[in-house]
């Protein structure tokens, strides 16, 4: 019995995919916990699909939704949540500058929080990529007093059922700790692998990864105000 599901978005990323099923294949021999893989095809119009269906023939651990048109990152994740049915649910980028293998670091620390995120040692990518993120991110903090680093690491887990609870919002991918903490859970962040970019483009420039965070900080002040939270003590 699965315990453990990994969503992986997937936008035009054909010349990943191998090496994803690769990586994630020898990822689930030595996982931490029972390990299954979900992908999230979201509106590719190269040959992503075709071959994310291969993908899943050779492998049963491996599953995927395909949406009918792109509809963003936040989109993708929130359909994985909805989707999963493990205690834990975490995920990767398809792009894979984060190492699978590095979710048994984060595993370990699943017991006691809620919420564990990487944080990108030694990053490698570009000057400018760089400190957009973390002016970015700086900025993230002032609104959110979240207190993580890099909320752009593309490699987390969440206890299932704080994910489902997430009113998930385009962009809110960056907000999750927030989020959580908004729930009253825990939060921890651990420092990952990092690796360059082997094939594909990247999808994030300055507006999409500066910008574009700024006004979602405004969203998420909303949230924060409007959120409900509430825990049953009993019922009949």
């Amino acid at each position: 019995m699965y315990e453990f599901t990994i969503i992986v978005p997937v936008y035009n990323e054909e010349d990943n995919l191998e090496r994803v099923e690769i990586e994630l294949l020898a990822y689930t021999k030595i996982a931490a916990k029972k390990t299954t893989v979900l992908f999230v095809n979201d509106g590719s119009k190269d040959k992503s699909q075709e071959l994310i269906e291969a993908v899943c023939a050779r492998n049963e651990d491996f599953h995927f939704i395909h949406f009918t048109k792109n509809h963003g990152l936040s989109t993708a994740i929130k359909a994985g949540f909805d989707m999963v049915e493990t205690e834990f649910v975490g995920y990767i980028d398809s792009d894979l500058q984060t190492a699978p293998e590095d979710f048994n670091l984060l595993l370990a620390h699943i017991g006691e929080y809620d919420f564990v995120t990487g944080v990108r040692a030694n990053r490698k990518d570009s000057f400018v990529k760089n400190m957009s993120s973390k002016v970015a991110n700086r900025i993230r903090q002032a609104f959110t007093s979240d207190g993580m680093d890099d909320t752009g690491c593309p490699l987390k887990v969440i206890k299932t059922d704080f994910a489902k609870r997430i009113p998930m919002f385009q962009g809110l991918h960056r907000f999750l700790p927030a989020m959580i903490l908004l729930q009253n859970g825990t939060v921890l962040q651990v420092p990952v692998q990092h690796f360059p970019r082997l094939a594909g483009t990247a999808k994030y420039g300055l507006w999409n990864r500066l910008l574009g965070p700024l006004m979602d900080c405004f969203a998420y002040l909303w949230m924060k105000k409007k959120y409900i939270n509430y825990e049953v003590k009993n019922r009949r």
